[in-house]
């Protein structure tokens, strides 16, 4: 017998209120047709209904959460970051399995269905972090979808044996090959981009890049990456993370870039940083990149802040990009829901008949508000079965 849920008089982004049939975890019918003898009702009482939040760049394996306060010592570099996560991760003896299921459980009452994250792979902790979030993902399979990025946080040439390890993940099962700052931190821009796209032609997986380089830097590793995609004719199959080089003082030759990558089909996903330069969302939608939203690190070794929750990241967004019209915070919404559905390659997504019923019913007048808001009160249906309520996940330990 099909399982049914019926959700009534809720509103599909902000439109009229109606009655929402789910079936066997898809949407099976919207209005006059969605009824059902015996399904499981609900009744949104007029809220909002949005699809799931997509997280698309996080950190799950080094979070802090639910460890209790930890003083943030980091340095103001990349590398004594890098130096003082590693350090961080021996004294505090991080569980990658326990901290990913703890931050996990916290996105999913928040709202988030889809998280993609990168989880580091290097010659200290080599495989463990992998087979953490691996076996905290078997576990959660029927309350979120969690895809794993192999990342050599650390470096991948200037750490030997970490193209070993990255290997060995993907052949694991991760989904996704990681970079990071070919000049800044690897030094060989040629080796790195070469190694990570023959991992990526081997297993036949994506690529998603840290690009945090700046300036011209940032820009000629970006013409690299472009060059490259073209060559191997993998467009469509290349993400880049933060890309701070396209807030560049000089517009022309961001516009340039970003021209370049609508060319190549190559997606962007931003965490709206306060202190960095960061693409313009609306210079890229116009462009025609897709461009997606992530939390990157929440309470972890990097940084204090976070809640890890897609709603807030929207409002940051929004600020980032100076967007204050209904229609512009729609736009961040959108980035952190269809945006990163896109970069992910998410089939069967959004809130039409026939996709998958991953869903967030939430009070507010308009998605607008649902954004400057970010109310509490969230009911976060995965597959068609409610998994959180009130902000807290159903039945799991988070």
């Amino acid at each position: 017998m099909a399982e049914e849920l019926l959700i009534r008089n809720v509103r599909p982004a902000g439109g009229e209120a109606t009655d929402v049939l789910v079936r066997d975890g898809k949407i099976a019918a919207i209005g006059a047709g969605a009824a059902a003898a015996g399904a499981t009702a609900f009744d949104a009482g007029g809220d909002l209904m949005i699809p799931g939040l997509v997280e698309a760049h996080t950190h799950l394996d080094k979070s802090f959460w639910g460890m209790g306060w930890q003083r943030h010592t980091a340095g103001p570099s990349l590398i004594e970051k890098i130096e003082t996560e590693r350090r961080n991760r021996r004294e505090l003896k991080l569980d990658p399995d326990r901290q990913s299921q703890r931050l996990a459980g916290q996105m999913v009452g928040k709202g988030t269905t889809h998280i993609r994250s990168h989880v580091d792979v290097d010659t200290e902790v080599g495989l463990a972090g992998i087979e953490g979030v691996m076996a905290m993902r078997e576990r959660l399979k029927d309350v979120v979808d969690v895809e794993i990025v192999a990342f050599p946080q650390s470096g991948l040439l200037v750490r030997p044996g970490t193209l070993e390890l990255l290997d060995r993940a993907l052949a694991l099962g991760s989904e996704v090959v990681g970079g990071l700052d070919p000049c800044a931190v690897d030094r060989d821009p040629k080796g790195h981009l070469d190694a990570i796209f023959a991992l990526s032609q081997k297993y036949g997986r994506p690529i998603d890049i840290h690009l945090h380089e700046r300036g011209e830097m940032g820009a000629f590793s970006m013409d690299l990456i472009l060059e490259r995609t073209r060559a191997l004719g993998m467009q469509g199959k290349i993400a880049i993370s933060h890309a701070f080089c396209l807030g560049m003082p000089d517009v022309d030759h961001a516009r340039r870039l970003i021209d370049e990558l609508a060319k190549e089909r190559i997606t962007l996903v931003t965490t709206a940083p306060a202190a960095s330069t960061a693409p313009s969302v609306m210079a890229c939608t116009k462009a025609g990149v897709v461009i997606a939203g992530g939390s990157d690190g929440v309470r972890d070794s990097w940084n204090p802040y976070g809640m890890g929750d897609m709603l807030e990241r929207a409002m940051l967004v929004g600020l980032r990009n100076n967007f204050r019209r209904d229609e512009e915070v729609e736009l961040a919404l959108d980035v952190c829901t269809y945006g990163g559905a896109k970069v992910m390659g998410l089939p069967d997504y959004g809130l039409s008949v026939g996709c998958f019923a991953d869903l967030v019913i939430l009070p507010g007048e308009n998605l607008a508000e649902a954004v400057m808001a970010r109310p509490a009160e969230r009911t976060v249906v995965k597959r068609g079965r409610i998994v959180a309520r009130n902000g807290k996940p159903v039945g799991l330990d988070a």
